[in-house]
């Protein structure tokens, strides 16, 4: 009981000094100080008419909702004595495991740095900014030449890794039930089963109204359709992030999603927000990186050449080129497993008085990682909006698809969580897969890594998001994966290769035919 206590009492100054920091913080202390102003205010009964003014006027919300939102990218509960790094990953052959991932990332882009005779960083001479400035909402009509770029990695690169990745303490098959794991995860992390994932997502039983079917032609829509709207404009009203987001896990009406999302990621649009995305604009503007390449070579070879998403192409630019500049991303790697990299000033490798961080975000791209931003570019037309809650949505979820970790929502218990599944309730279906050399995860990998982007129809697409962001969860894309080729099992049964069963599962957009 005292643990528990002590555990709170941590996190609640954890998050408080989190606040602190905060514009919501400088505008509450605003508030208080213009409310004493007020002749409601009286001086012996300061604090309580303090309170009821913040709560009559909706600023007590705004906290409460900021409070919401720090305890759903909290880390998971730790043993008081662990060291600061188990706050990152808690087990010692994951942190290894991204160390050298990690390494390896940083060679290829130092090779390409080297190959190429380009700089990390370099400031743009002054001709080159005009040009930029000036075209910046045309971006998509420049064609620098890009073939001696390449990507620092691909998701089936990111694979391999996970594919070979081992608990020293399990070499020998201690474990019995782990030896009848017959999947390409060989680690012994603790995954749903069908039971546990029932009561996890139960607003998702056949009970309860889901938007994106029971609103379907076949259902006249006042059974469900209406009704939900009306609770969602209620919640909106309410301005409640905490039920917003049990809302939305039925999914999300078209026209209401863009503000339920912006609720629930605790996203506003104060002047500094606006003024701190012009300041991004500005550090691209007057500065190159190697990065930068990446970003337009990665935009060209996905979204570019995607039906939904190529219009969009000047919105990707803007949105990931001012991403890799912002150094408040840096604050995820607190629960990240993986680390920032770092880079030297020429001559003073190793002196850590002389390292940066490379990108300033920390992140360096890979090989679809606009397709993280692509499908929002249909809610938000302002491209600070759009920017802000690409960013929430990826330092809450979308860095766990790309990160060695034994995080529930983290890719390697996706993936091994997927493979159970498969096994357990589709065995006939596994075994075949894997005795023509098709195991099931070579297929689906790329589906999970990127969230399902650029593989469901955007509609589709947006509701698979609702359900992340209602659970606070990235396990609902293992269950999708598993479950589409529950759907194509027939199909699959008679296929005698890889390349034939990715042709059967191919999913033109899931169109479920």
């Amino acid at each position: 009981m005292l643990q528990e206590e002590s555990d709170l009492s941590l996190m609640i100054a954890q998050i408080v000094q989190k606040l602190k920091g905060s514009n919501l913080y400088a505008q509450l202390e605003r508030q208080a100080w213009a409310s004493l102003q007020k002749p409601e205010i009286r001086l012996e009964s300061l604090k309580e008419d303090i309170k009821e003014f913040f709560k009559i006027s909706g600023w007590e919300k705004k906290l409460q909702n900021a409070v919401y939102s720090e305890l759903n990218v909290y880390p998971l509960p730790s043993h008081p004595a662990a060291p600061p790094e188990h706050l990152k990953e808690p087990l010692v052959y994951m942190r290894k495991a991204q160390g050298s991932w990690e390494k390896r990332i940083l060679k290829s882009l130092n090779s390409m740095c080297t190959e190429l005779s380009i700089p990390l960083a370099r400031k743009r001479p002054v001709g080159q900014q005009k040009e930029l400035l000036n075209k910046w909402n045309e971006m998509g009509t420049d064609e620098p030449d890009l073939s001696l770029f390449r990507p620092v990695y691909a998701p089936k690169d990111f694979l391999e890794v996970l594919i070979n990745l081992r608990n020293p303490n399990y070499e020998n098959g201690d474990s019995l039930s782990f030896r009848t794991h017959l999947g390409l995860i060989q680690v012994p992390l603790k995954v749903k089963d069908i039971p546990d994932l029932k009561e996890c997502f139960i607003e998702l039983g056949l009970n309860t109204g889901q938007l994106g079917i029971d609103d379907s032609t076949q259902v006249p829509p006042e059974l469900f359709e209406n009704e939900h709207v009306r609770i969602g404009q209620k919640v909106l009203a309410e301005q409640d992030s905490a039920a917003a987001q049990q809302y939305i896990r039925q999914g999300s009406p078209t026209a209401l999603r863009a503000e339920l999302w912006a609720l629930i990621l605790n996203i506003s649009s104060q002047p500094e927000d606006i003024l701190y995305y012009e300041q991004l604009k500005a550090n691209v503007i007057q500065h190159d990186l190697l990065v930068d390449s990446l970003i337009y070579k990665d935009v060209k070879l996905t979204a570019s050449n995607d039906d939904y998403y190529f219009v969009f192409e000047d919105y990707l630019y803007q949105v990931l080129l001012c991403f890799s500049r912002d150094t408040s991303v840096l604050g995820h790697f607190a629960y990240n497993s993986a680390s920032p990299p770092k880079s030297y000033i020429r001559g003073k490798l190793g002196l850590e008085e002389y390292a940066v961080f490379y990108p300033p975000n920390g992140v360096i791209p890979f090989h679809g990682f606009s397709m993280y931003v692509a499908p929002l570019c249909f809610l938000y037309h302002e491209p600070y909006k759009l920017y802000q809650t690409f960013r929430e949505m990826y330092v809450r979820f979308f860095f766990r698809l790309h990160s060695i970790s034994s995080h529930p929502s983290g890719i390697v218990s996706l993936c091994l969580l997927f493979e159970t599944l498969l096994q357990t309730y589709l065995p006939q279906l596994f075994y075949h897969l894997r005795e023509i050399g098709a195991q099931p995860l070579r297929i689906s990998f790329k589906w999970m890594v990127r969230a399902f982007s650029g593989y469901l129809a955007t509609d589709q697409l947006l509701l698979l998001w609702d359900r992340i962001l209602g659970y606070n969860s990235l396990e609902i894309l293992a269950v999708l994966a598993a479950a589409v080729f529950a759907f194509r099992a027939v199909n699959l049964m008679e296929v005698t290769s890889l390349a034939a069963a990715e042709v059967r599962i191919n999913f033109t957009r899931m169109g479920w035919k």
